[in-house]
């Protein structure tokens, strides 16, 4: 056996799920490389990200990409334009940067995944081979882009694919959780519930995906070429279990009640036009109006068993990251479990 540890390029290590992944294959003894436009700043921000070979480069830059994922068996796509501006115009360039700096390193490409992808049609129990009908422009994107994973892996570039529901978790801002439910920053006081009493939602805690992604990458000899995969994560039955754990675990840590509020869509709505943000997470609504859980079946049967910590443990942590817990109660212990059902 080679002592020879495996190395992988992050394309988008200081955003939330790249972050997460660049961190568990840190823990698994992988050499990981970022690729980001002000390295040298990266690699004095702290310990962890100290632990990552940080490379100077654009990801809209091919040659960047390319020479970057020079030597490496592992490319992580997690790459997004922030606030979701000019998705179209940088997205899909991204992707075939990516897919070319693969074709020529021998890499497998890593590919978050979401439920975006899917309409109406394929509800409410989402497939992984499932009917792609987008209603929204994020969602045509993001099926676009694993048509070109899907045709690159016929051509000898390989993929991995697991998609997931609304990311939550310590680190990350950009998500439903961080800018819908509570507010970053602040004691939580209040939580807003974008759903309907009623009606079931998915959401996936970072660090699980995280891990489930890491062992999937482990067992390279298993996989297809393009090879797809989907999490249930944390199910939300009635639509009222996100909201009720933010409260429970808030209140505690404050020793105050903490209100549960609906949503406020009308005036969201009437933002969306002046905020790129606001208008993305509108165009999203449908997800909130209607049951949907993705069917991890096909990563069962793998992996044998999910990994899942508990969802007060998940919230603390993410409280506690986004700087939304008194002091005494920012440093929480989580213990992961794993759930096979």
């Amino acid at each position: 056996m080679s002592n020879t540890s495996p190395s992988a390029l992050i394309l988008g290590a200081t955003g939330g799920i790249g972050g997460a992944v660049a961190q568990r294959l840190l823990a698994d003894g992988w050499k990981v490389k970022a690729l980001h436009r002000n390295a040298a700043a990266q690699a004095q921000a702290g310990s962890q990200a100290g632990r990552m070979d940080w490379i100077q480069g654009d990801a809209m830059q091919r040659d960047d990409v390319v020479g970057a994922a020079q030597g490496v068996s592992l490319i992580v796509h997690a790459v997004n334009p922030p606030g979701y501006r000019n998705w179209a115009g940088l997205v899909l360039p991204m992707m075939d940067n990516s897919i070319a700096a693969a074709r020529t390193s021998g890499a497998r490409i890593l590919l978050p995944g979401t439920v975006y992808n899917y309409g109406p049609d394929a509800f409410p129990s989402l497939a992984v081979d499932a009917v792609q009908r987008p209603l929204t422009r994020k969602g045509a994107i993001r099926v676009e882009l694993e048509r070109r994973l899907e045709l690159a892996s016929r051509d000898g570039v390989r993929s991995l694919i697991v998609r997931a529901g609304d990311f939550f978790g310590p680190g990350t801002a950009n998500n439903w959780f961080s800018q819908g439910l509570i507010k970053p920053g602040k004691e939580v006081r209040s939580v807003r519930n974008p759903g309907q009493r009623g009606v079931g939602h998915q959401w996936a805690y970072l660090p699980d995906v995280a891990e489930t992604m890491c062992r999937l990458v482990a067992m390279e000899q298993r996989l297809a070429d393009f090879a797809r995969f989907h999490m249930d994560g944390h199910w939300d039955a009635d639509g009222a279990q996100m909201t009720a754990a933010i409260a429970r675990v808030a209140g505690a840590a404050s020793g105050r009640k903490v209100a549960i509020k609906p949503f406020q869509w009308w005036l969201m709505k009437a933002l969306a036009p002046f905020v790129p943000t606001l208008y993305e997470l509108q165009e999203m609504r449908y997800l909130w109006r209607q049951p949907l859980r993705m069917d991890n079946r096909r990563l069962l049967q793998t992996l044998g068993a999910e990994p899942h910590t508990p969802l007060d443990a998940a919230v603390r942590a993410t409280l506690a990251g986004l700087g939304c817990l008194p002091h005494a109660a920012s440093m929480p212990k989580t213990t992961a479990t794993v759930k096979t059902i």
